[in-house]
């Protein structure tokens, strides 16, 4: 056997080995590292969604809570004062499990309201003596400057989810969630308020229903049995959109014909998730 045909190796690659040939030549920065990241993705090294979580984990070490936080206009809070069943009503409403729990003003958080902290309470025999203080969990405090891997370790060491965004005067300026850090690793995490992609309409319970903005108005009116107009917008969406007069925030909610319409997800652009409710006069 001569020397090159001794040097050839005929055992077939692992993917260890072929990592390792993607990082002969070591990366000097970011940039030459996904470079070489997406070059291992085309020659069938990594697979598309690994890359991707790869990409998002080294994006949320240059990323800040500022850059993903709730900001405070659109920040769902109960405020300390209310009764029992005025926390109920708003906190089904939101459809949210975590709650900030403000004084007088925003800025005076109190704690953060679980809302599976008040299903024992519904068979209580005291509600009246209830006091909202015996029952929030203590807030955490951040900056908005701070990246998004110091968040999340902070996260996960302290087992929080939620967190109270503050600037630099010490002022209320948003909330962020431990969702929202791994949506930027890992892409949009679905809850059960999210609807298949092939379909447009869920029903959530015997009274609510969860339906994508995108729904054409006929597909709603075949749904739902009613008979609005599609003359002027085509989706439901543009329906409510409408009906508000502007771009709504999470959470406002608005009556058309014989529904209550509770927006459950939007941005600055656009309405994306609804949920569809019996208009109060309608349950009358």
């Amino acid at each position: 056997m001569t020397d090159d045909q001794s040097s050839i190796d005929p055992r077939p690659k692992s993917w260890i080995d072929k990592i390792a040939q993607v990082f002969s030549d070591e990366p000097t920065d970011t940039k030459s590292l996904l470079e070489l990241l997406r070059n291992a993705e085309q020659d069938q090294v990594l697979d598309a969604d690994a890359l991707g979580i790869i990409e998002g984990a080294l994006q949320v070490s240059s990323m800040q809570v500022r850059d993903i936080m709730i900001p405070r206009s659109q920040v769902v809070t109960v405020a300390a004062d209310l009764t029992l069943n005025e926390i109920l009503d708003a906190v089904s409403k939101a459809s949210h499990s975590r709650f900030p729990v403000v004084g007088e003003n925003v800025d005076n958080v109190m704690g953060i309201l679980l809302a599976k902290d008040l299903l024992p309470l519904l068979q209580s025999e005291n509600q009246e003596k209830f006091e909202i203080k015996d029952i929030v969990r203590p807030a955490t405090f951040v900056p908005e400057s701070k990246t998004l891997n110091v968040l999340l370790k902070e996260f996960r060491e302290t087992r929080q989810h939620m967190a109270i965004v503050i600037d630099e005067y010490g002022s209320v300026c948003g909330v962020v969630t431990i969702e929202d850090v791994l949506e930027q690793i890992v892409g949009e995490i679905e809850d059960e308020f999210d609807v298949d992609d092939d379909s447009y309409i869920k029903k959530f319970d015997e009274d609510n229903y969860i339906v994508k903005a995108l729904t054409p108005v006929g597909e709603f009116n075949e749904y739902f049995d009613t008979e609005f107009s599609d003359q002027e917008f085509t989706t439901i969406g543009g329906l409510v959109l409408q009906q508000f007069g502007h771009i709504p925030e999470r959470s406002e909610s608005v009556e058309i014909g014989p529904f209550l319409i509770t927006v459950l997800n939007a941005d600055s652009r656009q309405i994306k998730l609804l949920k569809v409710s019996s208009a109060p006069e309608a349950q009358a």
